[in-house]
């Protein structure tokens, strides 16, 4: 009797090791996920978060759905998502603005570090430097004589004081020891008409808010800003070949609220990574010039942790703040 007991309980024992290893394995999912964009729907980071949220639901077996929260550079919807519950309903789909507004919004809610768990890194690519087709400025190296020729002289327009386009021309004003003047307009499409039209110079900005007005003949693009050739863009050679030390790629990526269970993250990180790199969402990804770029939890971390002192840096010596 002593023996069966003694075989039933190391039964038991070994049947709940082997359940205690699948749950560990496999976390438990909630049955509706979000995954919130701080933007306004049909933005870049609207259309990649509805193509990865079929699939991701797909590989999940759970429900996944898309909700827009913009406002303030994308803090009104990072602020709600730092508040979420820490279970993995809630997911943030952001990009490299995420630090470039904390960089440059010292009154911000949250910490972009500590407030969030890195999950995956989605995408990276270039913006793209562009001029008007007015100018007579036809290369890099053009622009970069004509702004040390007359400091300040030339014209650069954004989405706004602390956007992404500022802090990266800024950033090229710094490695290249130039001066141009900063024109903020509300809104990217603003910049990029005036731009078109003659009324500012030059303009850095992503692929596909620039694509019309390069088909139109009245913008030309003078470079990647990656420190390589793009296979997107081989007709553009890297701001570096002109600005040695200059590179910048943007990214795309998802957050989760800090505290969401590590094997969680875990398997969130292996789904998003081989949903990045499948075809459908490639096709997503091209359109702005980028490529999956697959990470794991730790090194997003390390790779935000280095963009946001970058981005710190610049706004602190270039005194640029959004109060």
């Amino acid at each position: 009797m002593r023996k069966m007991l003694a075989r039933i309980a190391l039964l038991f024992a070994a049947m709940s090791a082997v359940t205690s290893v699948a749950v560990h394995a496999e976390p438990r999912l909630p049955p509706l996920m979000k995954i919130v964009v701080p933007f306004s729907p049909g933005a870049s980071n609207d259309v990649i978060a509805r193509a990865i949220a079929p699939a991701l639901a797909k590989r999940l077996g759970t429900t996944v759905i898309v909700e827009n929260r913009p406002g303030a550079a994308g803090v009104v919807g990072a602020d709600w998502v730092a508040k979420a519950p820490r279970d993995g309903s809630v997911l943030l789909l952001t990009s490299s603005t995420f630090l470039t507004a904390a960089a440059t919004q010292p009154h911000s809610p949250y910490d972009p570090l500590a407030a969030f768990a890195p999950v995956s890194m989605v995408a990276e690519g270039p913006l793209l430097l562009a001029v008007s087709a007015s100018t007579r400025i036809r290369s890099t190296a053009d622009l970069i004589a004509a702004a040390r020729g007359k400091p300040g002289a030339l014209t650069y327009g954004s989405a706004g004081i602390g956007s992404l386009a500022q802090l990266a021309t800024e950033l090229l004003c710094d490695t290249s020891k130039i001066q141009m003047m900063h024109v903020p307009y509300k809104g990217a499409s603003n910049a990029l008409m005036d731009l078109a039209a003659g009324q500012i110079d030059v303009m850095m900005s992503n692929y596909s808010s620039l694509v019309t007005q390069l088909q139109s003949g009245k913008v030309k693009a003078l470079a990647v800003t990656s420190g390589h050739a793009n296979p997107a863009f081989p007709e553009l050679p890297p701001l570096a070949t002109s600005v040695p030390g200059y590179a910048l790629e943007i990214w795309v990526g998802l957050l989760a609220p800090a505290g969401t269970p590590a094997p969680l993250v875990q398997r969130l990180n292996r789904e998003i990574n081989e949903i990045a790199a499948s075809q459908d969402v490639r096709v997503v990804l091209e359109r702005d010039g980028s490529i999956p770029k697959a990470m794991s939890p730790a090194q997003f971390g390390v790779r935000m942790q280095q963009d946001l002192a970058q981005w710190k840096r610049i706004a602190t010596d270039r005194k640029i703040v959004v109060e």
